[in-house]
């Protein structure tokens, strides 16, 4: 039973209070077991608008065994800044692997099977802060995740300093109570047990052993007060999320009764809770008997033919793509024959299913290949199902993507209107294929595949499998009965690996590895307007077109730095001219190879061209200003060098950062500022003094700037920056070429060639230009 509550601040203390002083006790009352009280917390996280999975914060939690109380407790607040405004935090709750998401509703792979993941959502609007309880009684012992994130974003380019994002901050607490020495209900053995109130259920657990098929469970002779009418509710299984298939019991009157459970999760214990439903408040006794049915498996191979394929295997030195092999574990149970035995299956007549060894071959993170000994191509009848077991049960596996693909052979198929039918189920196999054709267990929704001989192929993607022992049954099914099929065969193809992301998230996707705590999960971010789990949403994608105008505009409107280097190299500012080629080269080369789509060029390293382009720009803006103070040449290069360098070490600790480049344009305005007084102070008049040289050019430049600036901080955002940062380049450049000062009256253009020819003309008058009408 899942709750969700949110108390008063004073109340939520003192349950929390009540809660973690619970110690480890026994009531004295008969029946009563040991309880005790447990506290997990993990550090606030900042929460992030949604855009892909990467901007939701993932808690991991560990649920301990025989826990029957898991309450969460869940923490939100804001800042209190005028930026802080109302909004809803959505938090996701999944037992086994990270919850599986899509607040966008964007498409999922065609192949993909995706059940939605449990949710609530806690506002935060007046108050600055939100506290919710989340109450479920009899979890699901293991990995529990918690994923939370704020609204869709909104796609505006934000720039690093120049606004105060507001600060929503995220934690949540979980407390278990969970009891010590829960009584063991044997198989085939009676359990006798009472409750003693209706308000305290009874708990038990049995554990299910491997092959089991079929486990039975009867409660009988049920007492109270000495008279036979009583009324019990029977609980069996745990509660997980987004899915829970507990199964109940109702017993009333005299009569026995049972409940029989199909394929129960192998080698785990199950939690079974009953409850007193009657009025009164009187002790009820009764008992408890459970029995299992086997399934025997066969024989595949000889233990000759698997001992020579393991060898084969071992002794290959590297894997295909050059990559060895760094785990090599054996997955699956066979029976192995005498040496000698033959290369066909076992008598049918003993067993009830056919077993396939797999291998397990770790690659990378989230990245495993299964294989099948002596296949690919493996064999399926009819008259009982082939059993294949992978191990997902690391802890480390559930941050990927698992594929499974089936082939069918066609030619090996005898019947041509049979099919092949294949169920993918977790903690134990679907064993009635033939019969039932319904892929679930005790206590799971199986996976269903198909493949016949007009659909030879089938394909099924689980994004985050949980972590468990996960098996793929197949088995040859006939349209009118398993009689007709009279022992046919056929040979199916299985491929089965984890993956970090499908198809490594397609042409216009990047797979992102993300990590929490030391847990490691896969997540694809789309570019060029590409959406959905694995970036295969192409609802609002740019078409190719778009992508080749977007690349043209952000690279040629860098050519507008041309008539600023022109200008300067005809004013003898070889240095600035320098700088400005510099600039209009490495944006040009970074912004074609910084686009999302396929029209792409890097002629080096990503990281390099976005350093050299940041670095261009802020240096670019500073040798400008100070060519503006008309400042004495030795001081001005000076000032050209250091502040250089000090822009590069600033760009190399956050290049991203509002303050790195308004920095040195703020402290060269001062320079300019401080220049240009100094200049008017000794001359009398308003500098410069030419009305024209501010009509014509400086009004004209300096408006350029702050429009160009405007644009750059306030307009951006992820749908429009192709053509809003193009005319960024546009307006940037084009104010340098207005605002480059003029050259020295006395002086003829390009006389700097001149001075490379007269060597002897090394005196020259620099005091004060006070002849120069600028």
């Amino acid at each position: 039973m899942v709750r969700a509550a949110a108390p008063a601040l004073g109340l939520l203390l003192l349950r929390l209070l009540q809660l973690l002083s619970l110690p480890a006790a026994r009531s004295g009352l008969p029946g009563d077991l040991l309880y005790i009280s447990e506290y997990f917390s993990q550090s606030a996280q900042k929460l992030s608008f949604y855009s892909w999975y990467g901007n939701a914060k993932l808690f991991r939690f560990q649920v301990p065994e025989d826990t029957i109380l898991l309450r969460w407790l869940l923490q939100a607040s804001k800042g209190k800044g005028p930026e802080c405004t109302s909004t809803e935090i959505t938090v996701h709750f999944s037992y086994g692997a990270p919850p599986v998401i899509n607040p966008l509703g964007t498409r999922f792979p065609s192949n993909a099977t995706v059940r939605p993941s449990y949710n609530l959502t806690m506002t935060l609007s007046v108050t600055l802060q939100n506290s919710t309880f989340v109450n479920i009684t009899t979890p699901a012992a293991g990995d529990w995740f918690i994923a939370a994130h704020l609204p869709q974003a909104a796609g505006k380019i934000e720039v690093k300093g120049f606004s105060t994002p507001c600060a929503y901050i995220f934690q949540p607490d979980m407390f278990v109570l969970r009891f010590v020495d829960v009584p063991v209900l044997q198989p085939g053995t009676r359990l006798q047990q009472t409750i003693a109130s209706p308000a305290r259920p009874l708990h038990v657990k049995i554990f299910i052993p491997e092959y089991t098929a079929t486990m039975q469970f009867t409660l009988r002779n049920c007492v109270v007060n000495s008279t036979k009418a009583c009324a019990i509710r029977v609980v069996l299984g745990s509660i997980m999320l987004p899915q829970s298939f507990q199964k109940t019991l109702s017993c009333k009157g005299t009569a026995d009764c049972s409940l029989v459970l199909h394929s129960p999760p192998w080698e785990k214990w199950l939690q079974i809770m009953a409850e007193n439903l009657s009025t009164a408040n009187a002790s009820v006794s009764f008992e408890m008997i459970a029995s299992f049915t086997a399934c025997k498996p066969g024989s595949t191979n000889s233990f000759l033919n698997f001992y020579s394929s393991l060898n084969q295997n071992q002794s290959t030195p590297a894997l295909a793509g050059g990559r060895n092999a760094s785990t090599l574990g054996m997955l699956g149970n066979t029976t192995l024959p005498a040496v000698g035995a033959a290369n066909n299956v076992s008598d049918p007549g003993t067993f009830c299913l056919q077993n396939q060894p797999v291998i397990r071959e770790d690659l990378d993170v989230a990245s495993v290949r299964f294989r099948v000994i002596n296949g690919p191509s493996i064999p399926v009848h009819s008259e009982f199902p082939t059993l294949l077991l992978f191990n997902l049960n690391t802890g480390m596996d559930s941050g990927g993507t698992l594929v499974v693909n089936l082939l069918l052979n066609e030619t090996s198929l005898s019947i041509g209107n049979a099919s092949v039918f294949a169920c993918v189920s977790a903690a134990s196999p679907v064993l009635t294929l033939n019969t039932t054709r319904n892929c679930s267990t005790a206590f799971f929704q199986g996976y269903p595949l198909n493949v016949n001989a007009s659909s030879t192929e089938a394909t099924l993607i689980i994004p985050y499998p949980e972590t468990d022992n996960w098996f793929l049954s197949l088995q040859l099914i006939c349209p009118w009965g398993q009689g007709e099929c009279n022992k046919a065969k056929a040979k199916v193809t299985v491929s089965i690996y984890l993956t970090p992301c499908f198809d490594d998230c397609g042409t216009y996707g990047q797979c992102s590895l993300l990590r929490r705590h030391g847990y490691l999960y896969a997540g694809c971010s789309c570019k060029a307007g590409w959406g959905g789990w694995s970036c295969t949403d192409n609802t609002k994608a740019q078409s190719v077109g778009l992508q080749n105008l977007a690349t043209l505009l952000l690279t040629l409107s860098n050519l507008m730095f041309l008539p600023a280097i022109a200008v300067a190299l005809y004013r003898y500012y070889l240095v600035e001219a320098s700088v400005y080629t510099y600039t209009m080269f490495f944006s040009t080369f970074y912004h074609a190879c910084d686009q999302p789509g396929v029209a792409v060029i890097c002629i080096m390293d990503y990281d390099t061209l976005q350093y050299c382009d940041f670095l261009g720009s802020v240096v670019a803006i500073w040798v400008t200003i100070l060519c503006m103070a008309r400042v004495k040449k030795i001081l001005k290069y000076v000032l050209f060098v250091l502040g250089t360098l000090l822009i590069a070490m600033s760009l190399k600790l956050d290049r991203r950062g509002i303050w790195n480049m308004m920095g040195p344009c703020l402290f060269a305005l001062i320079i300019m500022i401080m220049a240009w007084v100094y200049h008017g102070v000794k001359r009398r008049h308003c500098y410069p003094t030419s009305w024209k040289r501010w009509v014509f050019y400086l009004i004209p430049g300096i408006t350029l700037a702050f429009v160009a600036i405007s644009v750059y901080a306030f307009m951006e955002t992820n749908d429009n920056y192709y053509y809003t940062h193009s005319i960024w380049h546009i307006l940037v450049a084009s104010s340098v070429a207005f605002l480059l000062p003029p050259h020295d009256k006395h002086k003829k253009p390009w006389a700097w060639s001149q001075k490379l020819i007269c060597r002897y003309q090394i005196c020259k008058n620099d005091r004060e230009e006070l002849y120069v009408v600028t």
